[in-house]
């Protein structure tokens, strides 16, 4: 079965076709990067109008570098929540013209979701249960995949994601946007031992908050204003979120017995986060899945391998399919270890 997936969640318009629901074809990204530069963040206005002019040429070149025509597509994915609502609204008319043209099967997928599937396209023998920690610039999940694949959350940030932080205090550091990778440069030059940096364990719980860390940065740099060395602070920075990301993943991990970590999200391209977490992982006897940096951004492979399974599945959400702004995943009230 090959598969057309879309996304257009937030800044990116992509594209992919992914065969059997773990082996991608091809993958088409339109990044809006430089475009929103120069406001320091995504504009959503701009965002969608952008999503309404690239999203069905992105298509149609995804179709012909996979030399695949619309008679060989056997179904539609297309993220319909969560995001910028105007985007996913974009991305759903898009599918659903396709799916009315060519009479497919159309299926939504959440975003979340689609980070989970990131990991199955780079380790097509993964088998759950495993926990996935998604992390990026909106999110910071644990997620546990049980033996069915049902997903539910065993913590999540109580207010800033992970990369929402990183991306603050770049700004506030004066790197470029986007902050994040820029923010993982200058950190290989500094020593983290330099800026002494709070780590929020909120004990007993799976749970992360990263608040307090970019107040912590603020006041350092207006208390220190004549000595700030910026890598110093970036090392430091990237530190205490690695370290707060790690341990709690690896803990749960351990508490509900799983064999295998994921990691999703724009902020799993980190390769400090990815090392360390292989490291800490291998230490205890765990597998860990980093997927490479193009599956951990924002894409359409994912979304196009989750849909898969809910097609081969004969699910259909036809014409009637619509968007979310916000969706959370249920909480795990418990888990059975393996």
């Amino acid at each position: 079965m090959v598969v057309l997936g879309i996304e257009t969640s937030c800044d990116e318009t992509s594209a992919a076709l992914v065969a059997d629901g773990r082996r991608g074809l091809v993958d088409i990204v339109a990044s809006q990067a430089d475009l929103h530069a120069r406001w320091g963040g995504v504009v959503p206005e701009v965002a969608s109008r952008m999503h309404v002019e690239r999203v069905l040429p992105v298509v149609q070149e995804a179709m012909e570098k996979a030399k695949i025509t619309s008679a060989e597509i056997d179904g539609i994915a297309v993220t319909n929540r969560p995001g910028l609502i105007g985007a996913l609204v974009v991305g759903v008319a898009a599918a659903k013209a396709l799916a009315l043209a060519w009479n497919r099967p159309l299926v939504g997928v959440h975003h979340l979701i689609g980070h989970i599937y990131a990991c199955y396209l780079a380790e097509p023998r993964l088998v759950p249960p495993f926990v996935c920690l998604i992390v990026s610039g909106g999110h910071t999940e644990l997620i546990y995949v049980d033996r069915t694949g049902e997903c539910t959350v065993l913590g999540r940030t109580r207010d800033d994601a992970a990369g929402e932080c990183l991306d603050k205090c770049a700004r506030m550091l004066d790197l470029p946007y986007p902050g994040g990778a820029h923010l993982e440069r200058l950190a290989e030059q500094g020593d983290p031992q330099r800026v002494p940096l709070p780590r929020a364990w909120l004990e007993g719980s799976a749970d992360f908050s990263f608040s307090g860390l970019k107040t912590a940065v603020a006041r350092y740099l207006r208390q220190n204003t004549h000595e700030i060395r910026r890598e110093d602070v970036a090392a430091a920075l990237q530190g205490a979120v690695v370290d707060v990301l790690v341990e709690k993943t690896v803990a749960a991990a351990r508490s509900v017995g799983v064999e295998a970590i994921g990691i999703g999200g724009g902020v799993a391209a980190n390769r400090t986060l990815s090392r360390a977490m292989a490291d800490a992982a291998l230490a205890v006897g765990i597998r860990c899945i980093t997927p490479l940096p193009p599956l951990c951004t924002d894409n359409a492979s994912m979304i196009a391998a989750a849909g898969y399974d809910r097609l081969i599945r004969g699910e259909d959400d036809g014409l009637g399919l619509d968007a979310a702004a916000s969706a959370p995943l249920p909480r795990a009230s418990s888990v059975e270890g393996t």
